[in-house]
């Protein structure tokens, strides 16, 4: 069995980095952008991404061994890694290039992210919240072109030792 494509957007793709990189069946990450204006930005920079103008996400694509880790195994560290009821915003970082969303390679892979998304709905749905029920705002989109980021955004902070970007 060959290898397969995951894409996620989950805040600042740093951390996601790290985060699968450690998961064995992960075969390659790369951070970048995907789901932009590809017509106005055909090579996007991580300025002009971070210029909320785009619509590009920050996103991490990982190339993994589906005999070795399943697509619902990566979902699962999606969901559990991130906050997907604010809308573009995860922790400080603020912007649509932080939104949560899924990119699908394929139409298993829309079918589990859909069904998951529901999942973790009903999740939420059972958090107590002081401003009421909390709507899973992840989008799931199908994947288009992948964008890798800069040579410094790759493997960032393995490259400075640290694990996570925020304190």
């Amino acid at each position: 069995m060959k290898s397969e494509k995951a894409t996620f957007g989950m805040g600042c793709f740093w951390s996601p980095q790290v985060l699968f990189d450690k998961l064995p069946g992960v075969e390659k990450t790369e951070v970048g952008y995907m789901g932009g204006d590809e017509k106005k930005y055909p090579k996007p920079t991580y300025q002009q991404v971070c210029s909320n103008q785009t619509g590009y996400a920050e996103v991490i694509q990982i190339t993994f061994n589906p005999k070795k880790i399943s697509y619902q195994q990566l979902l699962k560290v999606f969901w559990e890694n991130h906050n997907p009821t604010t809308m573009n915003r995860q922790g400080p970082d603020i912007g649509s290039q932080y939104r949560s969303v899924i990119f699908y390679h394929n139409a298993k892979q829309k079918e589990l992210a859909e069904k998951t998304k529901k999942e973790q709905q009903k999740i939420w749905d059972k958090k107590k919240s002081l401003f009421g029920r909390k709507k899973v705002v992840t989008q799931i989109l199908p994947a288009v072109t992948f964008f890798p980021a800069e040579e410094y955004h790759q493997k960032y902070l393995e490259k400075r030792g640290k694990t996570s970007c925020h304190i």
